[in-house]
């Protein structure tokens, strides 16, 4: 599969010192990107990139700025989301041999994975993954709260325990102030 926003840096060009990109995705990218992701548009998608080599394979830091359209998910209105998330790659080779299956322990500060393929690393396709990550799953206009409430949708606040042990939040709260 050939991404809507590729952007592809060959290995042979990336050092080990660091070398600033930035890409930005074009109309027909966008529109192609928001056909992929589910979005009525993305009005605007940048990113900013710091690559270099290390022992690990190529790093990609920075941030990837977007402005994307999409249906509320209670009265279909758009919601526009703007937002400027960071990002920090790690592009290593293919493992080979090994089981796929075994889980790896990554620690706080380990970076995001992935695959190097056909000699290059792909930054559209990275950013393009990045901003799919960052947008709301479950946007909301203005009057999404009173069409949810009069759909019968109670809000957080409203939810009341059930059965056996709905008085318990209660009971604690009084024992609690009691000591």
């Amino acid at each position: 599969m050939t991404p809507e926003w590729s952007r592809r840096e060959r290995l042979d060009a990336i050092g080990v010192d660091e070398r600033h990109v930035a890409i930005e995705a074009d109309a027909d990218e966008r529109a192609a990107l928001a056909a992929r992701f589910g979005l009525s548009a993305i009005e605007h998608l940048a990113a900013r990139f710091a690559i270099r080599r290390d022992g690990a394979g190529i790093t990609a830091t920075g941030r990837v700025e977007a402005r994307v359209v999409q249906p509320c998910v209670a009265t279909a209105e758009p919601v526009e989301t703007a937002f400027d998330e960071p990002v920090s790659l790690r592009f290593v080779e293919p493992q080979t041999g090994g089981d796929p299956d075994e889980e790896i322990e990554l620690g706080g500060d380990a970076l995001d994975t992935i695959e190097i393929e056909g000699g290059a690393i792909d930054l559209g396709e990275a950013a393009a993954e990045t901003m799919a990550l960052a947008i709301d799953p479950f946007p909301r206009s203005h009057g999404a709260a009173a069409t949810l409430k009069a759909a019968g949708v109670v809000s957080d606040e409203e939810v009341r325990p059930a059965g056996a042990l709905a008085g318990l939040g209660a009971l604690l709260k009084s024992h609690n102030t009691d000591q």
